[in-house]
């Protein structure tokens, strides 16, 4: 391969750079990069949940029938570590029920997810917050 070649690569490689905005090709990056981030940022709030505001668990929510919904919620994972939403909706209910008021922890469980492993909510009701 001679040093012409390699200059005509370049020449090339120039040509397809300066004209992939215009084939809509960085704008497809750049849409797939912001998606990833979205769904990066929505896991990472289902885990972490909101740092400025902190939430008391009353004792008097975690009824027998709570901590069982919620073991079973838990257990019954999707197989990609996801909470199952119907599921979530109903502990969501029961923990309305047993008095729980707090509109942080009743909406985030009503919420559309996506709600992984290590929830903030779930943790908080097992007591490994």
């Amino acid at each position: 391969m001679s040093f012409l070649d390699n200059v005509s690569d370049i020449m090339l490689l120039v040509r397809v750079i300066k004209t992939a905005p215009r084939a809509g090709l960085v704008s497809t990056v750049k849409e797939r990069r912001g998606k990833e981030r979205r769904v990066q940022r929505r896991i990472l709030l289902d885990i972490v949940g909101n740092p400025f505001r902190r939430v008391v668990l009353a004792t008097s929510w975690l009824t027998p029938t709570v901590r069982e919904l919620v073991q079973a919620a838990y257990d019954g994972r999707l197989p990609l570590g996801h909470l199952e939403l119907d599921r979530l909706a109903v502990l969501s209910d029961a923990l309305e029920e047993a008095g729980c008021d707090d509109a942080a922890i009743l909406d985030h469980l009503r919420g559309p997810g996506p709600h992984v492993r290590g929830c903030w909510v779930f943790d908080l009701l097992l007591g490994k917050a």
